[in-house]
């Protein structure tokens, strides 16, 4: 299934650009990556998505793919909810959102806190209230590692390779272009780099995971956690103290995914929302 091209105004003017699968009556549901990534993280999930009766918008947050870099490289939490709220009001139809990491937590302030983006769910892929430190550690120092670059696609997917161990090595690396951008003979990752800046120390400030369970119980719409079985961002314990603290919260594990569990096991994925978006209705 092809993707057609969209894209969108965001907070403060910027562009943002999407992918959409699917045929314009179907109901909306909307695929927001995590840091680093862009809408290419769900290039297998999104067309999979759309032939089960959604339409699919795949989106490239601020200063990731394609999208517009904010001027002053401030990439506050704020300003992605507020783009997530924008989208929404855009898309219309009250969308299902489904959120990885960083994508998770910005729909979350979006759909929980005022002013409150009207959506008919959440699903929130390996993100909870409280990361474990130690795996926000370890995606940080990949994300500041290879400053300069790489010589070749190959060489960066050899870097993936080393930091997702659990993950087999795809036979053709040329799928990992969509993450990269050319800078004068090397390739560098497709991201604003001030982003990471802006965002260190306040994934898990003081306070966050008290106003993450707040948003979680005000959204008031089902909620799914998917939480990746060998995940060391998100531990078993803190996965299931969300839903237990938020009341139309659950959650489901996929065996043998790590945070990216939609780039790790995708099958495995739709096959654990596929029941949250039966029970919610497509109509």
């Amino acid at each position: 299934m092809t993707a057609c091209a969209w894209s969108f105004v965001g907070r403060g003017g910027i562009r943002l650009v999407a992918d959409v699968w699917g045929q314009p009556s179907s109901p909306p549901l909307i695929l927001l990556h995590g840091g680093g990534q862009t809408r290419h993280a769900w290039r297998r999930t999104g067309p999979r998505l759309a032939t089960l009766g959604w339409r699919v918008i795949s989106v490239d947050l601020r200063g990731h793919g394609n999208s517009g870099w904010s001027a002053d490289g401030d990439y506050d939490l704020e300003l992605f909810a507020w783009d997530v709220r924008e989208l929404v009001a855009e898309v219309g139809g009250r969308p299902v959102l489904v959120g990885a990491s960083l994508g998770g937590v910005s729909s979350l302030l979006a759909a929980g806190e005022e002013p409150m983006a009207s959506i008919r769910a959440l699903v929130l892929v390996d993100v909870a209230h409280r990361p474990d430190p130690r795996g926000a550690r370890r995606i940080v120092e990949f994300m500041r590692g290879r400053p300069e670059g790489f010589a070749s696609v190959d060489e960066a997917a050899a870097a993936v390779s080393a930091y997702l161990t659990h993950r087999a090595r795809p036979d053709d690396p040329e799928g990992l272009r969509n993450n990269l951008r050319r800078r004068g003979d090397r390739w560098v990752w497709h991201w604003d780099p001030r982003m990471l800046d802006s965002l260190e120390g306040r994934l898990d400030p003081p306070g966050m995971a008290d106003r993450l369970l707040d948003a979680a119980r005000h959204a008031d719409v089902p909620i799914l956690l998917v939480r990746g079985g060998i995940s060391d961002v998100v531990r078993e314990d803190v996965a299931e103290e969300f839903c237990a603290k938020v009341p139309l919260a659950r959650g489901v594990e996929v065996a043998n995914a790590g945070h990216m569990v939609a780039g790790d096991r995708n099958e495995h994925f739709i096959g654990a929302i596929i029941p949250f978006l039966l029970e919610i209705g497509v109509h």
